[in-house]
Parts: C-alpha cells; sequence; structure tokens
C-alpha cells in the first residue's frame, strides 16, 4: 500500500501519460464495440485517470486500498468539481452496488498482487461485477522489464520542494520485484525522511490467460500497451482485454 509516499506520488510520476491511457482505453472499447456508460477505475490511486475519463462524460467510481491515495483523489475531484464515487475497498475483495459497463486496472496495478490465487478472485470479481459483454482491461510490467530494465538499477530525481531514491531488486526465481522507495519532503527549513518498500510480481501471459479462463472471461485480445500489436519479446508492458460473456439465467 501507498503510505507516506502517496502525498508525494503525483509529483514523482509526473510523466505518467494519463491522457495517453485514456485515449488508449477509448481506442480498445471502441475496437471491440464497447460503449460503457458506467466504469470502474480499480486501484485507481490518486485519482488521475478517473478524472480524465469522467470530463470525457463517462459515470466513474474509482477504488483503492489505500486511504491516503483517496484523499488526495477526492480533493482533486473537488477542486475541479468533477462527479466521481470513491470507495476505499481492497481490490481482492471489492464490492458494488451493481454492473458496470467496464472494469480498468491501469499502471500495472496487478503486478502488486504476489499469489495467482489473488489474482484469480479479482478476475472472479471482474467476471461478476461486469455487465453482459462488458469489458474487463488491465495492464502489467512484464518480466523483460524487471529483469532486463529495472533490475538492479537505483533511479534518483530531485524537484524543489521534495527529492527520491528507487533502488530495485529483482528475484528472478520467485519473479518478485522490490522497490525500496527513500524520497524526502521540504518541511518549513528541513527535510522529512521516509521510507517505502513495495514488491511487483511477473507473470507470464500464458498464466494470466489461464486464470481469466478459469474466473469465466474471455480473452479478447493481449497487446504491447498503447498498441493493438501482440507483445514482443522486449515489451515491457502488456495490455489484456477480456469479455464478460453474456450471463444466463
Amino acid at each position: 500500500m501507498y503510505e507516506e509516499f502517496a502525498f508525494v506520488y503525483d509529483e514523482f510520476m509526473q510523466e505518467v501519460p494519463y491522457e495517453a491511457w485514456a485515449d488508449y482505453i477509448e481506442k480498445i472499447w471502441e475496437t471491440w464495440g464497447c460503449r460503457p456508460e458506467l466504469v470502474l477505475d480499480l486501484a485507481c490511486g490518486t485519482g488521475n485517470l478517473t478524472r480524465i475519463l469522467a470530463r470525457r462524460g463517462y459515470e466513474m467510481i474509482a477504488a483503492d486500498q489505500s486511504e491516503e491515495m483517496l484523499e488526495l483523489a477526492r480533493a482533486k475531484a473537488w477542486e475541479d468539481g468533477t462527479d466521481i464515487l470513491f470507495l476505499q475497498q481492497d481490490m481482492r475483495e471489492f464490492e458494488l452496488y451493481g454492473t458496470v459497463g467496464s472494469i480498468i486496472c491501469t499502471c500495472d496495478s496487478l503486478n502488486y498482487l504476489l499469489e495467482e490465487d489473488e489474482l484469480l478472485r479479482v478476475f472472479r470479481l471482474a467476471d461478476n461485477y461486469l455487465d453482459p459483454e462488458g469489458l474487463f482491461i488491465f495492464d502489467v510490467n512484464t518480466e523483460y522489464k524487471f529483469r532486463e530494465v529495472l533490475a538492479d538499477q537505483v533511479r534518483a530525481e530531485t524537484f524543489e520542494d521534495a527529492a527520491y531514491i528507487w533502488e530495485n531488486s529483482y528475484d528472478e526465481e520467485q519473479r518478485i520485484n522490490e522497490y525500496l522507495v527513500t524520497f524526502f519532503r521540504r518541511e518549513g527549513e528541513l527535510y522529512r525522511r521516509d521510507e517505502e518498500v513495495h514488491y511487483e510480481r511477473a507473470y507470464p501471459a500464458a498464466t494470466l490467460t489461464a486464470l481469466l479462463e478459469q474466473a469465466g472471461l474471455k480473452v479478447l485480445g493481449v497487446y504491447d500497451a498503447f498498441t493493438l500489436e501482440p507483445p514482443r519479446p522486449d515489451s515491457e508492458r502488456i495490455c489484456f482485454v477480456a469479455r464478460e460473456q453474456k450471463k444466463t439465467k
């Protein structure tokens, strides 16, 4: 979970292309003939993508486990007058009042689930809460990215009132990447130092496909992220599109 890091998350993640994410999601909806009115943004973080989609006319529900992330998301939505239903919920146990036209889960949020049975629980909930033939869209970081791009790398950056050091360590046997994040925030004339450890696990595409099918979802496409092309051996992020099958009584 993001705790203290939530309060500097947006500043440190300025390079995340949220508008491009919204464009890509709309392209997927159009490609597969999905016209959702109500959309769930699962693991919404500070709500940047949620707010963009809300401004584009979609009715949005945003869920996240982190109270701190939701606090910031609510504040931003209130400031710009965006009408969004925010829910503090663990993605492994989320509950809705009814079904939705699409569920999205972006920015490698599902990599944070370290066990296959946790993924299966999320997929089954997605199957349960999707409208007939609704779309479930999510992305994951690939093993290639963890092993070849992030492993044993250190990233550091400074801003006007903050700075961070981001250390990566990848365990190839367990397929788990450890992020050790040390960050500093200005408080008056001094800086406050905090540290958090996060873990992400790499999952083969075949494993994710099998789990989706086990949950009752049909996989429509697996793409190199931000495209509709198949993943490459060096793809760093891949996107899955799965469809809820028409429910029968």
